[in-house]
């Protein structure tokens, strides 16, 4: 093995890295995943969990696309619940609470068992480069291993620094060792390098804890999955809990503030705005009384107990003496503190849409390593990367999902022509046209453009091609069919709409505020049909008809979008002669290099008017 040349290395075994060895071992590349610690392929870091606001969106995209997440997710769950229901179908988000340890076993079953990869352990220290090309990589053991491409996927592991109040601790995670060489290779190489922070909080021994005064958390009554193929639903689920921090507990944890190494100076780095530690959180928000946490199952068969929004970095003993004072902890037992961890990361500014850095050829980047925060974030840019990297070395084109077509599509997007300085997560508000990216419609978006590509299975294929048509079928009949006032008015009555007094087509009423598909199955003419379609059938139907104009005018607005991102700019373009341009837009355009004047007016920094020279000055 080790005096082959590999088409792809994969670097890292979590989430980005697993995707990415995944893809270009099912395209046909010879591939090969390198990791620390076999035993942790697919590793869940810090919360046990998949999807949420946005991230679920992902997961999804990620299985239409054919990429194992969100089979590995429900083989996995223990508990489903889809978040924002209560609002548009753009924001309702796919969320699965799972069993660590089943999770990553799930992970390593499906890479074992994919044709093309093989696996290796050990520490990347660094790249072989030859003419601006990387061609393999150096191991610890001084081991060389040559290669095509290589896809850096290396989390939160490089040069990785572990804090518990004023202890410090090398490594990735708790209990394993950092990666180090190769940021001081690629910063010697031209690359620019940052740190970043993350934290994780305390894990509990459940045994220790009541329950009885806690808020009961159950999954929904009718759970769904992530993947569109036939895997298994859950039959029954884990309670998980909320409960409430209080002023006592604010006031012993402000008690280790001066041996916080997020206040005395120790941590310079920057953390996730959106998912604080315990301490900033009562810090930034000294006026609220109390902190939300949610208090979830590790697994079907461990006592284990993850801390949700109790992230810390304090004196394990401050974080102790604090829980104890959380309503149903008086008596909590410990497995491991919380800790922060500062990392490496590579400012994403310097890669290209294909993820390929610009520096050298046929070198990717993807997960953390970008300066992103979450296992979907990862896994969607793992996916992509992987994609590319086999592209690339079988002189295929690349391959590049725009806003219009995916959250990864944004995702990616936001983090090559905007950068980011903190962990980037993703929302739905980050998404201009979310009513298009919804977690059902991922199949019908990606599916045909993965088969395309030669790495969704015709089963996908076949299942989404069925779902279009009896979509369209079920629409149609809705459209056709009238609803005489006698037999719709009772119903309208029920929820509040106003009565008619002649027929209308089943459609006309569906668009009515707080009307559903369920709803008009209370007349039977219209249940006989309806009651035939599969669920995920139904529900396309009804955002269709539902959301019809909403729909039409973000397919315009995509419309007039494409139209710049038709205009190239040409890839050798000198920004600096524009004398037009801001001085601003000049420095920002020469670093990011846009492709297009799409790409450019994303930059931040520029304006509509730098755009409007640009155009002139490109004779657009």
């Amino acid at each position: 093995m080790i005096n082959d040349i590999y088409d792809v290395i994969i670097v890292g075994a979590g989430h980005a890295g697993c995707e990415a060895a995944a893809a270009a071992a099912n395209l046909g590349s010879k591939t090969l995943l390198v990791t620390m610690n076999m035993q942790t392929i697919g590793q869940m870091s810090c919360n046990p969990a998949m999807g949420g606001i946005a991230k679920g969106q992902i997961v999804r995209e990620i299985d239409a696309m054919g990429g194992y997440s969100g089979i590995v997710a429900d083989k996995s769950a223990i508990q489903f619940k889809m978040l924002n229901l209560s609002k548009g179908p753009a924001m309702w988000s796919p969320r699965t609470q799972n069993d660590r340890m089943l999770f990553s076993q799930e992970w390593r079953l499906a890479l074992e068992q994919t044709p093309n990869l093989d696996f290796f352990q050990d520490m990347v220290k660094s790249l072989i480069i030859e003419n601006g090309k990387v061609a393999g990589v150096i191991t610890s053991l001084g081991i060389q291993i040559k290669s095509k491409a290589v896809v850096l996927t290396n989390g939160t592991f490089l040069n990785g620094l572990i804090h518990v109040g004023d202890k410090q601790l090398g490594g990735g995670r708790m209990g394993e060792p950092k990666a180090f060489g190769i940021t001081e290779q690629l910063v010697s190489l031209g690359f620019e390098a940052g740190r970043m922070k993350t934290g994780t909080p305390p894990r509990i021994d459940g045994r220790s804890l009541d329950y009885s005064q806690m808020e009961e958390q159950k999954g929904d009554e009718n759970p769904q999955k992530f993947s569109f193929l036939d895997t298994p639903k859950l039959t029954k689920q884990l309670r998980c809990h909320i409960v409430y921090t209080n002023e006592k507990v604010h006031d012993i944890l402000r008690e280790g503030f001066d041996r916080s190494p997020m206040f005395n100076g120790t941590i310079q780095s920057t953390g996730p705005r959106y998912c604080p530690s315990i301490e900033d959180k009562i810090n930034r928000f000294a006026e609220r009384n109390r902190h939300q946490l949610f208090v979830e199952p590790e697994g079907w068969k461990t006592i284990e107990i993850y801390l949700n929004g109790f992230s810390s970095s304090l004196p394990e003993d401050i974080q102790i003496k604090a829980m104890k004072h959380i309503p149903g902890f008086a008596n909590v037992k410990v497995f491991r503190p919380g800790y922060a961890i500062e990392y490496d990361y590579f400012p994403p500014t310097q890669l290209s849409h294909t993820l390929e850095t610009k520096l050298i050829e046929n070198l990717y980047f993807a997960g953390q390593i970008n300066g992103t925060t979450g296992y979907e974030e990862a896994a969607g840019q793992g996916l992509m990367a992987g994609i590319n990297a086999h592209n690339k070395v079988h002189e295929k084109e690349s391959f590049i999902l725009n806003r219009d077509e995916a959250y990864i599509g944004v995702l990616i997007d936001d983090l090559i022509t905007k950068g980011t300085e903190e962990p980037y997560r993703m929302f739905t508000s980050r998404a201009e046209y979310r009513l298009l990216l919804r977690q059902d419609n991922a199949d019908i978006r990606l599916t045909e453009k993965s088969y395309k590509l030669g790495l969704a299975s015709e089963e996908r294929l076949r299942k989404v091609q069925e779902k279009i048509s009896k979509s369209n079928e079920l629409e149609a009949y809705l459209r056709d069919t009238s609803i005489k006032p006698a037999q719709i008015n009772p119903i309208l009555k029920n929820i509040a709409s106003a009565l008619v007094d002649q027929a209308y087509r089943a459609s006309h009423f569906l668009s009515r505020p707080n009307m559903t598909l369920e709803s008009l199955e209370e007349i039977n003419e219209i249940k006989d049909i309806t009651s035939a379609y599969k669920e995920e059938v139904r529900e396309q139907a009804e955002i269709n008809i539902k959301y019809k104009g909403y729909i039409e005018k973000e397919k315009e607005n995509v419309i007039k979008l494409h139209r710049l991102e038709t205009i190239k700019i040409p890839e050798d373009f000198d920004f600096s002669q524009i004398s037009s341009l801001s001085t601003e837009a000049k420095q920002k355009m020469t670093k990011i290099r846009p492709v297009t004047i799409a790409q450019a007016g994303r930059i931040s920094g520029v304006s509509p008017s730098d755009i409007n020279v640009l155009l002139i000055y490109l004779g657009k």
